[in-house]
C-alpha cells in the first residue's frame, strides 16, 4: 500500500474526510443545479421563430387545401414540408432525416444569430439563394430577414431533392406564393431556375422539366437566362458529371448570370451577405466545393478556392463579401441543442440557441470559498485544528518517545529525577 506523501500536520483522518467530502458534495451540486442562461438577440430570436410557425401553418394549410396528401411515415409531424422520396420533379438523393430535422422553427433563431454577427442590420440588403430542397429552411431564412427589417433579393432554383418540396403542384415557388398571399412574408423571388444538375434539370425526363417550367410559369418569375447545350464546348474532364457537357463552364456562365443579377437588382446599394439553402452546384460547387465551405458563417475564402470550381458563395467571399451556408443540418442541430428528426413541431422557444444550461457561477464561487476555506483551517491554522478537534485533557498527552540515532545504545532517564547507577557521580 502506498503512503500518503504529504499530510497536514495534527489533522485527523477525520478531518480530512470532512474536507474532501465538502469537495465532492460542492462538485455534485454545481452539476446538479445549473442556470438557464439566456443567450444574445432573445426577444429578435423568439420573433423570427414564431415567424416561422406562422409561415409552417401556412404552407400545411395551402397544401391540405390542395388535396395533397401526407404520408406519415416520411412526414410524421404532419408539416406538409417533407416530400416524397421520388417524383418526376426530384433532382438527387436526400437524407430523410436531415429533412425532418428542418422542420423546427428555431432554425429562425439561429439564421438571427449568423446575421448579427456579421452585424447586418435594418435596412440592408442580402443575396439569397434557396431551392425547393430545404423548403423549411428557405422559411427559417425568410423569418430572420424580416424580423430584422433586412432586404432580401432571392433566386430559387425549383427542383427539389428527396424529401424535399417535390411535388409538381406544389412546388417551393408556390409555397413562397402562398406566404405572400397570407400576407406572412412580402417577398418574391426575382428570378428562378429549373434548379438540379448544372441549375438546368440535366438528368431528369422531359415531362419532370416541363413540370419545372410550368411552376416557374404560374407564380410569375423571370427565368435565369438560359445557356444552350450547343454553346458548350464538349465534355473532356474526367469527372464529368452528365450529358456529356462541360459543366465547370456551364456553372461557371450561371454564376456569373446570378452575380450579374444580384447586383442589378440592388443597383447602388451594397450587398452585405450572401446567404445559401442547400448545396446547389452552382450556389456552392461540385463535392469539391460542397466540402471546402462551412455550416453557418464563411466569412473568407476558404485555402484553394483558386482550383476549386466556381461558385456563387466562392464569388461573393472573393468579392469580400461574407456568406452564410445552411447546410449539413443535422450537424447545426446538434450544434445549437435543436431536436433530430423530431415526431412534432419543436415549440417555439426550444434549444441552446436561447437559453444554455451552464454551472451556476455563483455557487461554484461558494463552493470553491468553502473548500479553500476548510482547507486553510485544516492545514494551515493550529488554532483550527484545535478547534476542529475534539478537546483532550492536557495531563492525558503523553509525548511520544524521542527517536534514537542507529548505533547509539538506546538509554532512558528516569522521569522522577532519580540518578541511575551507571551515571558518573556529580561533584
Amino acid at each position: 500500500m502506498r503512503g500518503m506523501y504529504w499530510k497536514p500536520e495534527g489533522a485527523s483522518q477525520v478531518q480530512r474526510a470532512l474536507v474532501a467530502a465538502l469537495a465532492v458534495v460542492g462538485l455534485v451540486a454545481v452539476e446538479v443545479f445549473p442556470t438557464e442562461e439566456q443567450q444574445p438577440h432573445y426577444a429578435e430570436k423568439m420573433l423570427a421563430a414564431r415567424k416561422a410557425q406562422d409561415a409552417f401553418t401556412v404552407v400545411a394549410d395551402a397544401s391540405e387545401r390542395k388535396g395533397l396528401r401526407v404520408e406519415p411515415k416520411f412526414d410524421p409531424a404532419g408539416s406538409r414540408l417533407v416530400g416524397d422520396p421520388l417524383s418526376p420533379i426530384t433532382s438527387g438523393s436526400g437524407s430523410l432525416v436531415s429533412k425532418q430535422t428542418t422542420v423546427n422553427p428555431n432554425f429562425a433563431a439561429v439564421v438571427v444569430e449568423w446575421l448579427k454577427d456579421l452585424r447586418i442590420k435594418s435596412g440592408d440588403v442580402v443575396a439569397v439563394g434557396v431551392s425547393g430542397s430545404f423548403p423549411a429552411v428557405n422559411v427559417a431564412v425568410y423569418s430572420a430577414i424580416h424580423e430584422l427589417g433586412i432586404e432580401p433579393i432571392i433566386i430559387s432554383s425549383t427542383a427539389a431533392s428527396q424529401y424535399g418540396a417535390n411535388d409538381p403542384s406544389f412546388t417551393w415557388l408556390d409555397m413562397e406564393a402562398a406566404l405572400r398571399r397570407n400576407q406572412v412574408f412580402p417577398y418574391k423571388s426575382v428570378a428562378a431556375s429549373l434548379g438540379g444538375v448544372g441549375d438546368d434539370a440535366i438528368g431528369l425526363t422531359k415531362r419532370g422539366r416541363t413540370m419545372l417550367e410550368r411552376a416557374i410559369e404560374r407564380n410569375k418569375i423571370p427565368v435565369l437566362a438560359e445557356i444552350e447545350a450547343k454553346d458548350v464546348p464538349p465534355q473532356i474532364d474526367e469527372d464529368a458529371e452528365q450529358g456529356g457537357l462541360n459543366l465547370t463552364l456551364v456553372d461557371q456562365d450561371r454564376v456569373r448570370e446570378r452575380i450579374r443579377v444580384y447586383h442589378e437588382v440592388a443597383g447602388d446599394r451594397p450587398i452585405k451577405a450572401y446567404v445559401n439553402v442547400g448545396g446547389g452546384t452552382v450556389s456552392v460547387g461540385t463535392k469539391v466545393g460542397k466540402r471546402k465551405f462551412v455550416p453557418g458563417v464563411n466569412s473568407r475564402p476558404p485555402k484553394g478556392i483558386e482550383d476549386m470550381p466556381p461558385s456563387v458563395l466562392g464569388a461573393f467571399l472573393e468579392l469580400g463579401i461574407p456568406g452564410i451556408h445552411l447546410t449539413q443540418m443535422i450537424e447545426l442541430a446538434e450544434r445549437y441543442g435543436l431536436e433530430i428528426a423530431p415526431r412534432a413541431t419543436p415549440e417555439v422557444g426550444t434549444g441552446d440557441i436561447f437559453q444554455k444550461r451552464q454551472a451556476n457561477r455563483w455557487l461554484a464561487g461558494i463552493v470553491l470559498a468553502l473548500v479553500l476555506l476548510s482547507l486553510f483551517v485544516v492545514a494551515r491554522a493550529p488554532w483550527g485544528t484545535r478547534m476542529l478537534r475534539t478537546t483532550i485533557p492536557p495531563e492525558s498527552i503523553v509525548p511520544p518517545a524521542p527517536r534514537v540515532a542507529s548505533g547509539v545504545g538506546s538509554r532512558t532517564e528516569p522521569r522522577d529525577g532519580s540518578v541511575s547507577a551507571s551515571d558518573p557521580p556529580q561533584n
